[in-house]
């Protein structure tokens, strides 16, 4: 079947390359700005707010206008892209999707753009890759993409490194069938419980590296305060540029490592489990826990559960969420009855009626496979 695959790569721009990029970007945060700014005013005015073509009939004159022709220096097909990400934005606003559109800043840690393939003008080639206007660029191909190419999105990140994703529409095939299924339990001691009695590791990137982000931090804010006595602009004050770029590196690294177990745990699951158990957690209120929001956040159970679901499509497998009310923790998994309340510094735990002895967190994660088989049942028969 035919799906939608993404592929990142480091980029090694020169620096005229450099230079275009960081005017592709502006140009870009500029025209999503102009426009969020005349579609709020006629919402404001008329009650109706403006359209994707209303707008994209407005660019041409804005290139032509002394004030903005410098619009016309970089990749016009960015700046359509900018226009359509506006759109579709309050699009998903308006379905209740998302929250309203806001400003894009330049101060943001990461920054954009994206460009379409037309005609053929972003390929790879050799050791690299040709992108519209930029030409060719020197990049790290670390894997061969497959099928068509869609689109490209060039980013900046903080730390001063340049990397593209390529998105390309190619034809994933589905895993053989394994004949299992499995629970998994998300904790904060350890990151999964499965329900064969497995527990991951929670890595605990952030707090690992905590000692060292809060020193390169502290830095960071006397070169601030530095700057700010001698009457320095920041982005002029050498000193702050340098460390600011240290500390979004060790930032970096921890995203990086954090996203790299995320993959290759969630595709170890897909791979060998044709039916994938899990909670439906409200992660969102969660985080709202001042005594667990920090840990919460740090195991990004969010990330794991949307890697599952889209590995779960491409690969024919499927993922039943529990209600998040189920009293997964509460109930023998081996008799089904639930024995009084267990509060959470109880870990381990006898059965009254058969007893079992249980070890709380596989005790959950086998509820929530039994809960979620039954719910298959149910629903595909």
């Amino acid at each position: 079947m035919l799906r939608h695959k993404a592929y990142q790569f480091r980029l090694y721009p020169n620096k005229e390359q450099e230079i275009l990029i960081a005017k592709t970007i502006g140009c870009s945060r500029f025209v999503f700005n102009h426009f969020l700014d005349l579609w709020n005013r006629s919402y404001t005015e008329t009650g109706k707010g403006l359209s994707y073509h209303a707008c994209s009939a407005m660019l041409p004159q804005m290139k032509i206008a002394e004030a903005t022709c410098w619009l016309k220096e970089v990749d016009s097909i960015a700046l359509q892209s900018s226009l359509k990400n506006l759109a579709d934005a309050f699009s998903r606003f308006f379905k209740k999707q998302n929250n309203k559109p806001q400003f894009k800043s330049k101060m943001n840690p990461v920054q954009s753009y994206i460009t379409k393939n037309v005609n053929n003008n972003i390929e790879l080639k050799g050791k690299s890759i040709q992108l519209p206007k930029l030409g060719l660029v020197k990049f790290a191909k670390s894997q061969e993409p497959k099928g068509r190419i869609l689109n490209a999105t060039i980013r900046k990140y903080a730390s001063g490194k340049y990397f593209v994703s390529i998105l390309c529409e190619e034809e994933i095939y589905e895993l053989s069938k394994t004949n299992t299924a499995i629970g998994i339990d998300l904790g904060i001691t350890d990151f999964a419980i499965l329900s064969d009695g497995r527990k991951i590791d929670n890595n605990r990137f952030t707090a690992k590296m905590e000692k060292k982000l809060k020193r390169e931090q502290r830095k960071l804010s006397r070169r601030a305060f530095v700057a700010k006595q001698n009457g320095v602009k920041l982005s002029d004050a050498k000193n702050y540029q340098k460390q600011k770029r240290k500390t979004a590196k060790l930032h970096e690294k921890v995203t990086n490592q954090r996203a790299d177990f995320l993959n290759k745990l969630s595709t170890e699951i897909i791979k060998n489990h044709d039916v994938i158990c899990i909670e439906d957690l409200n992660i969102k209120g969660m985080l709202r826990n001042k005594k667990l929001g920090k840990s919460i956040s740090d195991v990004s159970w969010s990330s794991f559960v949307t890697k599952l679901v889209y590995k779960a499509d491409w690969y024919g497998r499927k993922i039943i969420k529990v209600d998040r009310w189920f009293p997964s923790s509460q109930i023998c998994s081996e008799c089904g009855v639930q024995d009084g309340k267990k509060p959470l510094n109880i870990r381990q735990w006898i059965c009254s009626t058969c007893g079992t002895e249980h070890d709380r967190d596989i005790n959950a994660s086998r509820n929530i496979l039994n809960e979620g088989l039954k719910t298959l049942i149910q629903v595909w028969g």
